[in-house]
C-alpha cells in the first residue's frame, strides 16, 4: 500500500487518515473537545482523506451524526475491553480489518490499535497512570503498557506540551535518534460563547464566586480547594449581606474518588457556601464563568489544562497549581500557587479577589496570552505531523 503516493494518471492521491472519534461519545471531556476540533478542522482541509471509528460497541450508531459529512464513518460494531485485551497481547486484529486499508491512524486517546502496514500516531495527553498510578481507575492504569507496545512497534507519540513530551522520552528512555518521534503540538482554546453573567450569578447563588470546572476526580486536587476556601471565607465580611458574600461553585460530573471531595466538605466550616452543581451545559458554563471572580484550577497534575485558557479568554482571572505543564500553558498570566498546599492556594485566591487594583491588569494579560492558542494552528501542525510521519516511511 502506498502513502499518499500518486495515482494511476499521475495525480497526488491524498493520505487517508484514521481518526479515533471514541472521545466523542457521552458527555464532552477536554480530550473530546481537543478530538471534536481536530476532526471538523482536518473534516475542511483539502489534502486528506479522513475516516471515523469508535471503540465502542452501543455508541456506534452516534457517530454519523457527531462527524461532518466529508468524514467517511465507519461504524461496525468494535467492543472497547474486549479489543483492548488482545491488542495488549500482540498486533490481532488489525485496525484494517474494520476500516480497509489507510495510511496513518490517529488514536486520540492514549491508545493507537495494531496495523499491518500503516503509520501509527497516538496522543498521550499525560502520563497520571505512570506519575501518580494511586490516582487512577483500573481502565487507565492498563495504558502505559499498551503506549509502550506501540512505541516499541514504531508508532509516533503526540503530546498536548512540551512537558509531558519530555516526561514520555524519559519514561521510554528515548534516544536522541528516536526523540524526534514524540511531537509536542498545543491545543487551542475555543472561547465559550457569550455567557450571561447574571444567570451566572444566580446559579452560583452569589455575586462573588470562585469557580471551579473539572469532574470531580483525585488529581484535579479539589479537596485542597474546600480547604483554601473554608480560609478565604473565614476572612470574608460578615457584614455582607448572604448574596454577596464569597461562594465555592464545582461544576463538573462525578468520576471516580469523590469521598475525599465529600468528606473535605463535610470538614469546610463554610459548608453551606459550597455549592456542588454537576455536570453542566454549554449555555449554563459559559454564563458561570461569565459571572465567576476567579477559577480556581488546583490540579495535582495535568497534560495540558484548558479551563485556564478559557477563563482568561472570557476575562477571568485565574489561579492554577505550578503543576506540569500548567506554567507553560497558562503563563505569567495566571496567579500560580504551590500544588497540593492549600495555604498557598488560599493566599493566592485572597490576594486575586482582593486585589481590585491589579485586576484589569491582570484580565487584560490573559485575554493577550488565550489569544495566542489557536485551533486553527493546532489542526495545522497536527495535519503537518501526518505528513512528516508520512514521508518517513
Amino acid at each position: 500500500m502506498t502513502r499518499g503516493g500518486r495515482g494511476r494518471t499521475g495525480e497526488t492521491r491524498r493520505p487517508r487518515v484514521v481518526l479515533d472519534l471514541t472521545p466523542l461519545l457521552g458527555r464532552p471531556t477536554g480530550i473530546g473537545v481537543f478530538t471534536r476540533q481536530l476532526l471538523n478542522g482536518l473534516a475542511r482541509r483539502d489534502d486528506l482523506d479522513v475516516v471515523g471509528y469508535a471503540a465502542t460497541w452501543r455508541g456506534r450508531g452516534q457517530l454519523r451524526a457527531l462527524a461532518p459529512p466529508t468524514v467517511q464513518v465507519v461504524d461496525r460494531p468494535l467492543p472497547a475491553r474486549p479489543m483492548r485485551a488482545l491488542w495488549s497481547r500482540g498486533p490481532f486484529p488489525p485496525l484494517e480489518w474494520l476500516t480497509g486499508s489507510f495510511d496513518l491512524v490517529h488514536g486520540t486517546n492514549f491508545l493507537v490499535p495494531p496495523t499491518r502496514r500503516a503509520a501509527r500516531l497516538v496522543t498521550v495527553h499525560d502520563l497520571t497512570p505512570v506519575r501518580y498510578p494511586e490516582l487512577c481507575s483500573a481502565d487507565t492504569l492498563a495504558y502505559p503498557a499498551l503506549i509502550e507496545r506501540a512505541w516499541r512497534a514504531g508508532a509516533w507519540i503526540h503530546t498536548d506540551s512540551a512537558y509531558v513530551a519530555d516526561e514520555v522520552r524519559q519514561w521510554l528512555r528515548v534516544g536522541d535518534a528516536d526523540a524526534h518521534r514524540v511531537v509536542p503540538i498545543h491545543l487551542g482554546v475555543d472561547p465559550p460563547t457569550s455567557g450571561d453573567p447574571e444567570a451566572g450569578r444566580q446559579l452560583a447563588g452569589s455575586s462573588r464566586y470562585v469557580l471551579a470546572l473539572g469532574t470531580i476526580e483525585p488529581r484535579k486536587g479539589l479537596p485542597d480547594l474546600v480547604r483554601a476556601f473554608d480560609a478565604v471565607a473565614a476572612l470574608d465580611d460578615d457584614d455582607r449581606p448572604p448574596g454577596g458574600q464569597v461562594r465555592l461553585v464545582v461544576a463538573g460530573p462525578d468520576g471516580w474518588g469523590t469521598e475525599a471531595f465529600d468528606r473535605a466538605v463535610a470538614a469546610c466550616r463554610h459548608r453551606d457556601r459550597v455549592v456542588r452543581v454537576g455536570w453542566v451545559d454549554d449555555r449554563s458554563r459559559a454564563d458561570l464563568l461569565a459571572g465567576a471572580a476567579v477559577l480556581a484550577y488546583p490540579s495535582l497534575y495535568e497534560g495540558f489544562g484548558l479551563p485556564p485558557l478559557e477563563a482568561m479568554s472570557v476575562g477571568v482571572p485565574v489561579v492554577c497549581s505550578d503543576a506540569g505543564p500548567l506554567p507553560e500553558v497558562a503563563g505569567a498570566a495566571a496567579r500560580l500557587v504551590v500544588a497540593g498546599d492549600p495555604d498557598s492556594l488560599a493566599a493566592g485566591l485572597a490576594e486575586v479577589l482582593d486585589d481590585d487594583t491589579g485586576r484589569q491588569a491582570r484580565v487584560e494579560a490573559g485575554r493577550r496570552h488565550a489569544a495566542g492558542y489557536r485551533w486553527e494552528d493546532c489542526v495545522t501542525a497536527m495535519a503537518a505531523l501526518y505528513r512528516q510521519i508520512l514521508a518517513v516511511g
